[in-house]
């Protein structure tokens, strides 16, 4: 009992160790070092050269990441630009993306985008077309990228990679294929979903996939960090005592159209989406969610609020505790 014990011990310490080496940087200087993966250098050698450089504190921490993340022949050779303060998870990720080159562009991902919104950006830029994309990011797609990234593993099967690409400005190559660009916005959800979040998660009993889709409908609903964590707490909250969600931004999403507004007829659409004719959370998200909203879906705050609105002259939004005081705010708010 006693040997299990410590090897219990043994077990959380080396966890709490990794967990602090990979995200942490191995200085503060924001000094950008060129960084050269030479054509079929192993990921050991990678590693060294790297704590050699001072870019990592640990090879051996950074060779176990990598190994977890099953990127040992993944690193692209060619220049990459890293600095000391960049975490080992990040200088990770940078160099299973492609070296950096001249011939690169800035693309900018914003916040509730759908892949539709997405890839009709690339093809207005320019970069790719639109079925193109769309094609690359199928649920056929999506069940293939689950092998590289985890957080894909208990997404509802049949739904494409909605949700998951997350929204930021990137520096992608000219010549950059779909699913590279794909690659490069999964890995960044990657990093953004620190494992204290993912922790968080599990002990709230809860999936991933069940966060993004969350996140997806407070993305699409309010505004402010403040008022997504209410609105996160109103639909939680909804949830556990089976009412319906009633979140005009799953309409939105089913009619492809904003309205001030919904009918009566919006409101009965058959779909799986439409969250005033189903309880619980839709199948999948209804857009991508950026850092704020998916923090409000995993920390939502608790209030005596049960409805809210978007008021109409600026989009604010005002919060009811009762139906009669809801019904009043439309009245008012909404014209």
């Amino acid at each position: 009992m006693k040997k299990l014990f410590i090897l219990i011990v043994i077990i959380i310490f080396a966890s709490g160790v990794y967990l602090s080496e990979i995200n942490s940087p191995a200085g503060t200087s924001s000094e950008i070092t060129r960084f050269v993966v030479l054509p079929g250098e192993s990921a050991k050698d990678v590693s060294q050269k790297l704590e050699d450089a001072k870019l990592i504190n640990s090879s051996f921490y950074f060779d176990l990441y990598v190994w977890q993340k099953r990127w040992q022949t993944k690193f692209q050779a060619g220049i990459h630009y890293l600095s000391p303060n960049m975490k080992t998870k990040e200088i990770a990720a940078d160099l299973v993306s492609r070296g950096n080159s001249n011939d690169e562009i800035t693309i900018k991902i914003i916040e509730g985008w759908s892949n539709a919104d997405i890839a009709k950006y690339f093809d207005e830029q320019g970069i790719f077309k639109q079925k193109d994309f769309l094609t690359a990011a199928n649920p056929a797609a999506a069940q293939a990228y689950s092998a590289d990234y985890d957080f894909l593993s208990d997404k509802t099967r049949g739904y494409d990679l909605e949700g998951y690409l997350f929204p930021d400005t990137y520096r992608i190559f000219t010549d950059a294929s779909v699913s590279e660009v794909i690659s490069k916005l999964l890995a960044n959800f990657d990093l953004k979903l620190t494992e204290q979040m993912r922790q968080d998660i599990k002990e709230q009993g809860k999936s991933i996939h069940e966060i993004v889709t969350m996140a997806s409908l407070i993305e699409k609903e309010v505004r402010s960090s403040a008022d997504m964590a209410i609105v996160s707490g109103i639909f939680w909250n909804r949830i556990k005592s089976g009412q319906p969600l009633q979140s005009c931004a799953t309409l939105a999403y089913i009619l492809g159209e904003d309205k001030k507004q919904y009918t009566t007829e919006d409101t009965n659409i058959d779909s799986p989406y439409n969250t005033y004719r189903r309880q619980g959370l839709p199948p999948g998200p209804i857009c991508n969610p950026g850092s704020q909203a998916i923090k409000a879906a995993i920390y939502p705050q608790d209030t005596d609020y049960n409805y809210f609105l978007s008021r109409s002259s600026d989009g604010q939004t005002i919060f009811s505790k009762t139906y009669e005081e809801h019904l009043r705010n439309k009245a008012k708010y909404i014209n």
